[in-house]
Parts: structure tokens; sequence; C-alpha cells
């Protein structure tokens, strides 16, 4: 072997080790900022406290109570302090889907890359079109179907039926009513669909939605969860 080989061969292994440090480098620093976004996400939610619901009085038929869904109305008043572009907490009850709402309207994708407090975040914070608002019928939500199982990473998780069955019930808080929605349609489109264009509409004058939506499948493929208000 040439001295001139030798040369090159330890000039390669030298710069495959230093793309391979500068991967790992990388690699380390995503994982980081994602494990960052996550625990600020459980501090946001440590914040929010459960109301206590009031207490039964003795007058009370408990067999009529007892059939009334269990009430999870949320304290979201550090919220707001911390920031008054929140506007509401939704949740999906025993599903990874519980956070802030965030509602910028002159902004409207605001916060597809900033955090609760304004920072760049990969993971963005769940926001309200701006065409809605939050006293209108119709509602539509968007938020980011994270890798590490995030944010609307367990939308997907709709496409099975046992999951739909057992998942049928969203809760939204806007200030301080809560209201409750339930699945009516899983949908896999893109974003040509019509509710993209007619959610800000309310053309549905009978029936009051509210659609979560976030990518899937790559490019514009969309998954929306479509669910109707509870009367």
């Amino acid at each position: 072997m040439t001295k001139t080989r030798k040369i090159s061969l330890a000039a390669v292994s030298v710069l495959l080790s230093a793309l391979l440090a500068v991967s790992v480098v990388m690699t380390f620093r995503e994982l980081s900022a994602r494990q960052k976004e996550k625990e600020d996400f459980e501090e946001l939610a440590e914040m929010v406290q459960i109301i206590p619901s009031q207490p039964i009085q003795p007058e009370e038929t408990p067999a009529l109570i007892d059939d009334e869904p269990e009430e999870t109305l949320r304290d979201l008043s550090g919220l707001f302090a911390e920031n008054d572009e929140c506007i509401g907490w939704l949740c999906i009850p025993n599903t990874t889907v519980n956070y802030p709402v965030m509602y910028t309207p002159n902004a409207p994708q605001k916060y597809l890359r900033r955090n609760f407090y304004g920072e760049y975040s990969q993971s963005g914070v769940p926001f309200l079109d701006y065409r809605c608002s939050p006293d209108s019928g119709n509602l539509l939500i968007y938020g980011h179907n994270m890798k590490n199982g995030t944010m609307f990473s367990d939308l997907k998780k709709y496409l099975d039926a046992d999951f739909l069955s057992s998942h049928q019930t969203i809760e939204l808080q806007i200030a301080n009513s809560l209201y409750r929605y339930t699945v009516t349609e899983i949908k896999v489109t893109d974003t040509s669909d019509k509710w993209y264009e007619d959610i800000g509409k309310n053309l549905f004058k009978s029936r009051h939605f509210l659609v979560l939506s976030t990518c899937y499948g790559g490019g514009n493929g969309r998954l929306l969860i479509i669910a109707v208000k509870d009367n």
C-alpha cells in the first residue's frame, strides 16, 4: 500500500469519525430538547388543579347524581396569569392529550413552533384556528403528531376501533366553562378537506363540533378527530 493511499484512508477514517461524533451530538441535543419540552408541559399541568366538585347534599338523590359525568373543572388562573394568549385546556382522558390551548387570531400560527412562554419549540402548543373564537359554536384545534408520543400523537390511535370505543369523550375547558364532546368520526384526509374551509363559518347550526387536526402520512396528509358537543 502506497503512502498516499494510507494517508487517504486515514483521512476518510477521521472524517467518518467526525461525522459520527457530530451525529451523536445532534441526536443527543434533539432528545434533550424533546425531554425538556415534555417536562415543561408536565410543569404546566402541575399548575392546573382540579376544582373539587360540590359535595352531595343529604336531600339530593345519589342515584340521580351518579348518572351525571364527574366534574373535571380546572383552575386555569395560574396559566392565564403567565400568558393571556392561553384560553383554556384540552384533555382526552386516559391519553397523553392534556395540554393548554392557545389563541392568537392576529398571528395564526404563532404557537406552531413556540412553547407556552413564546420560546422556540419543535413541539409547539395546541392552538385554536384563527377563524374561530373561543365562544363560537364550532372549533378547530391544531397540534403536532410528535414521534416521542407527546402532543397529538395519540390521535392516530383512534384508527383502532377498540381505542375509539374506549376514548369517545373529549374535554375542553374555555376559561371557567367545561364542555364535553363525543367523537363521531375519524378522517384520514389532507389540507384541502372541507372541514378546514367550513369550520369557522358556523354552517352547522343544529350541532356544535370540535375538530382536532394533526399531521398524518407525510406531506399534506392530515388526521381529523371530529367530535360533537354533548347537550
